[in-house]
């Protein structure tokens, strides 16, 4: 599969950002992509340019998730060029966070202290990395959370969790794992905005894998259709008034028809 990109989004579909060289930018040059020599992507070529929110959707076992894991540096490629601005990927590194599905939260830690575990690795001391967690959590909404057990709080305010942790290291790319996908549909509409709005200012570059064509829209800047060679700019991002204008109305076409062949 050869997926083509121009280097940049188009500026008509471009959204305002924070300064794009806090974003990270992440290329595959005829990446092979798998697990141990069995590959599942092959001959991918992508772009994922600074400070831009890339969802992608493809058929389940397309390698949506291997893509990410391959960019977060948990699995090596099997052939071509996996970089972050210019250099190989070799493994994980604090300028990139990958967020799961399942919340992947420590149960013996406290709210607060899930949050301050990247910045407890790096050694930072105690007082910064707790207000470093205080910040986030007020940012997503569970300041008052912040001595609860992961078990005490619902699954929409433990992905929250997930979140404030992630983007607490202060990440340069921000890799989502089909984040929302257990949630129901009005918990999942206010987390994208959520999302949206604490990404805001960061100019972090988002990769966002999902299956749910209207998230895709909504989120992306671009859409890539994983298995087609296509990426798509949107029209309106985050604007779900105008899901009825041809221009959007044709791009969830084409994410339908990819899912659909």
């Amino acid at each position: 599969m050869t997926t083509t990109t121009p280097a940049t989004p188009a500026t008509t579909t471009a959204t305002p950002k924070a300064p794009a060289s806090r974003g990270a930018h992440l290329t595959l040059r005829g990446a092979v992509l798998g697990h141990a020599g069995a590959a599942v992507l092959d001959g991918v070529d992508l772009d994922v340019v600074p400070g831009e929110f890339l969802t992608v959707v493809g058929p389940s076992g397309c390698g949506k998730s291997t893509l990410l894991r391959t960019l977060a540096g948990l699995l090596p490629a099997l052939g071509g060029e996996v970089a972050l601005d210019g250099k190989a990927v070799t493994g994980p590194g604090r300028e990139r966070a990958l967020v799961f599905q399942e919340d992947a939260l420590l149960p013996w830690r406290t709210v607060r202290a899930n949050v301050e575990l990247p910045l407890a690795v790096r050694g930072v001391p105690r007082a910064e990395r707790r207000a470093v967690a205080a910040r986030w959590l007020e940012r997503v909404g569970l300041g008052e959370h912040a001595g609860a057990y992961p078990h005490r709080v619902s699954g929409g305010q433990r992905q929250r969790v997930q979140l404030a942790r992630a983007l607490a290291g202060e990440p340069r790319a921000v890799l989502m794992d089909e984040p929302f996908g257990a949630l129901d549909a009005q918990t999942r509409s206010g987390m994208q905005q959520l999302l949206i709005d604490v990404l805001h200012g960061t100019g972090a570059s988002v990769v966002f894998v999902t299956h749910d064509v209207d998230e895709a829209v909504f989120l992306g800047d671009r859409v890539a259709l994983l298995g087609t060679g296509r990426v798509l700019d949107v029209p309106h991002p985050r604007d779900r008034s105008r899901a009825t204008d041809p221009a959007s109305v044709a791009v969830r076409r084409a994410v339908l028809h990819s899912l659909s062949t």
